[in-house]
């Protein structure tokens, strides 16, 4: 027959109970630092704040424009804006940026050599206001240079510098930024009075027959000595 087991004394030293788990320590963001899942789409990030920041832009003009009301169009934090283009400045000059590509339209224009350059920059010049798309930004653009300081720093930096400079540049001509400076009040004043203050007969002529009479000028400009 078995004996019973004699009962089992308590530990002397018993173990203390085990300790939950420490929770992550969260790490504080830097001032306009987004959060690491909010830029993890990075690139697709910023092309959306790019096409919204156009979209606020021409519909409210720079004045009325905040990074605020940018980033609630983009669906993202003011944050994350202020991290991928800084000022409301920058800002703008990417909204613009993504209608006039610069850096595409640039060689197409130049490519070719100095014969025809001309009625390229022309077409150029006139294909991006005659889209919608990409009018409506650019009035904004030309409207607000009118009495902002930052949207003509805009105007002259996209227009003047990042565009017609360079073509002037590669063409290898004497004084290409006066040339430079030349055409673009020649093609900015074309903007303002056929889409800005709408004078007729100009307003509603046909664009070939714009790019015909001008492409002379824009030609001379920029490759005679």
């Amino acid at each position: 027959m078995t004996e019973p087991s004699e009962p089992t004394e308590p530990s002397a030293h018993p173990e203390p109970p085990a300790e939950p788990p420490a929770a992550p320590v969260k790490r504080r963001r830097g001032p306009g630092r987004p959060r690491q899942d909010e830029t993890e789409d990075g690139p697709g990030t910023q092309e959306r704040i790019r096409l919204a920041a156009r979209e606020v832009f021409a519909e409210r003009g720079y004045d009325k424009t905040s990074v605020r009301g940018v980033a609630k169009v983009a669906g993202v934090d003011p944050a994350l804006v202020h991290h991928y283009f800084g000022s409301k400045d920058d800002l703008f000059a990417a909204a613009i940026e993504v209608s006039m590509e610069p850096a595409l339209v640039v060689p197409a224009i130049v490519g070719d050599g100095p014969e025809g350059i001309g009625e390229r920059l022309a077409r150029y010049f006139l294909g991006i206001w005659e889209n919608p798309v990409s009018r409506a930004p650019l009035l904004a653009v030309i409207r607000s240079a009118l009495t902002h300081e930052a949207a003509a720093k805009v105007l002259r930096g996209l227009i003047l510098r990042r565009v017609l400079e360079r073509v002037a540049a590669d063409l290898d001509v004497p004084d290409p930024t006066l040339r430079a400076e030349l055409a673009a009040s020649h093609m900015i004043g074309i903007a303002l009075l056929r889409y800005v203050v709408r004078v007729e007969p100009l307003a509603s002529a046909d664009p070939e027959t714009i790019v015909a009479l001008v492409a002379p000028t824009l030609q001379r400009y920029l490759t005679e000595e």
